[in-house]
């Protein structure tokens, strides 16, 4: 009776072998596991020692879970997609904003000062290319120069009026500060797209004759 206790007993243990092994085998045909299994196996065939092989059994499932883990870790996990770097908006190139009319008249004066009359005036019929007539250039340039040398060193300037016609036509009137009189130029500016151009200008000397007429009794009337 106590033989086929045994035997059954040996029976289902190399049983459940056969199971683990179908289970786990395939998946580790490469590892120490199958080597493990058969040995258990085999010792189990030629010794009935149910504690060594219960104690085989829990060794061999113990290792069994250990190689799954360690196989589950070694699976690469799924990359995730890199992160898209931050693109930024290429800065659009905006377009020049162009000379202003006032930074064309301080240019001027500057010029009026420091280099002479004559560039100067080449400045600033130099911004509008239309002006072409070279020869009346030139005579205006010999007549300012001759004015300005019997008057005295240019102080600097003040704004008298400033106008305009629209946002492309304006109007500059400045008292030009000598050592013995004042002067007035009148520049007119005009912008046909980005940059203002010179339009005209003028020179004179004739402010205190307009500011007698201003006082008038006459005027005071009308």
């Amino acid at each position: 009776m106590v033989v086929k206790v045994k035997k059954l007993q040996r029976l289902q243990l190399l049983q459940q072998l056969q199971l683990l092994q179908q289970k786990i085998v395939p998946a580790t045909q490469n590892s120490r596991l199958f080597y493990l299994l058969w040995g258990v196996k085999i010792h189990t065939m030629k010794h009935l020692n149910l504690k060594l092989i219960a104690k085989s059994f829990l060794l061999a499932g113990i290792f069994c879970c250990c190689v799954v883990y360690a196989n589950a870790q070694a699976k690469p996990a799924a990359a995730k997609p890199a992160a898209k770097p931050a693109t930024t908006k290429a800065a659009v190139a905006l377009p020049a904003a162009g000379r202003s009319a006032v930074s064309v008249v301080d240019t001027f004066f500057k010029k009026y000062k420091n280099d002479g009359t004559s560039a100067a005036i080449d400045f600033l019929f130099g911004t509008n290319k239309y002006f072409t007539n070279t020869a009346g250039i030139a005579q205006l340039k010999a007549k300012l120069d001759s004015l300005r040398q019997g008057i005295g060193m240019y102080l600097g300037k003040d704004l008298i009026s400033q106008k305009n016609a629209s946002n492309s036509l304006y109007f500059y009137s400045y008292l030009v500060k000598h050592e013995v009189q004042p002067l007035r130029f009148t520049f007119i500016f005009y912008k046909p797209q980005n940059d203002w151009v010179l339009y005209r200008f003028k020179y004179d000397d004739q402010m205190d004759i307009e500011l007698e007429d201003a006082g008038k009794i006459n005027n005071k009337h009308q």
